[in-house]
């Protein structure tokens, strides 16, 4: 009988394991790093009231095809100006609804997205998960009011000197620490890290093809500094996550299985760091005041939402 495989990932999560730090029954994992105070200092760098969403479209015009396990949003409308257009008084109305699913667009992974080893964050089993209850632990709306906090934007494309990065560029604890040291910011605890590749230009462009494909992002090099620097949850311009393919031979998004089972991070996915940047690049502030709180879906795996950038 063969010796079982070692995973390069599973090893290193080993390392940076965060089960029990906040207690057994603890479903929120790094985002317990957003305390009050780091509220409270997230919204003093507010200074000029500039916004700046951060969000795909909930729309027929998302990057996935028809067919797959995740589809674009459909939008139906339930109740018409036409429908209501007898009522005595002149009223007019209307209503209407989506179909979606919640990870259609720009997105969180929540705590019960992913794992290994029959396991979620925190001990959490696979049966956990089910078709009776969705997430009975670790479901996102747990998450909610922790997803507003210190943003800061580390832009690796520019770093590079680059629109964007090569396909399936891997960026390293090296990238992050140059990045920081070129923009004069510092990633602290409790911070929200917005990670940019210029891969989103993809999706702008009307290449969904090239969007969700090889993607450049982070690789396992990344996961100590994510560790070290208590990251409360980390977004990305990917359609990925991390770089994609893995670089893990045989494995399937071996970051995700570290950062969410193992460490309890919240990760983003989709997001446009676009217009941010120019500006971040332009005034040299790269700190915001994040604002990303998410759907209250009980039982959720992850969450559509969007995001906004206060500078």
């Amino acid at each position: 009988m063969s010796a079982e495989k070692v995973w390069p990932h599973h090893e290193l999560g080993k390392k940076l394991n965060n089960w029990g730090r906040w207690g057994d029954d603890d479903e929120i994992g790094t985002l317990n790093f957003v305390t009050p105070q780091k509220r409270v200092e997230a919204a003093q760098l507010v200074r000029t009231g500039k916004a700046f969403d951060l969000g795909m479209a909930f729309d027929s015009d998302g990057p996935f095809k028809s067919g797959g396990f995740r589809n674009n949003p459909i939008h139906v409308m339930t109740l018409l100006p036409s429908d209501t257009a007898f009522s005595q008084d002149g009223l007019i109305s209307a209503d209407d609804m989506i179909v979606t699913g919640l990870q259609a667009a720009t997105q969180w992974d929540g705590l019960a997205h992913a794992g290994y080893g029959g396991a979620f964050y925190n001990n959490v089993p696979a049966a956990a998960v089910n078709n009776f209850q969705g997430a009975s632990r670790n479901s996102f709306h747990k998450a909610v009011d922790r997803l507003i906090s210190r943003g800061v934007l580390l832009d690796i494309a520019r770093l590079k000197g680059v629109d964007r990065l090569e396909d399936s560029y891997e960026i390293t604890e090296a990238d992050l620490l140059a990045a920081e040291e070129r923009q004069g910011v510092r990633v602290e605890s409790g911070d929200i890290v917005l990670l940019r590749t210029g891969s989103y230009q993809w999706f702008l462009e009307g290449d969904r093809e090239h969007f969700l494909g090889n993607a450049p992002g982070p690789c396992l090099d990344t996961c100590n500094w994510l560790y070290e620097r208590e990251v409360a949850a980390l977004a990305m311009d990917n359609h990925s996550g991390e770089v994609w393919p893995s670089p893990v031979k045989g494995a399937t998004i071996p970051f995700h299985q570290v950062v969410i089972r193992d460490m309890g991070l919240t990760l983003g996915e989709m997001f446009n760091f676009e217009e941010l940047a120019a500006d971040c690049e332009e005034d040299g502030v790269w700190e915001t005041l994040f604002c990303a709180p998410g759907l209250k879906v009980t039982g959720s795996v992850g969450s559509p939402i969007t995001p906004i950038a206060l500078k």
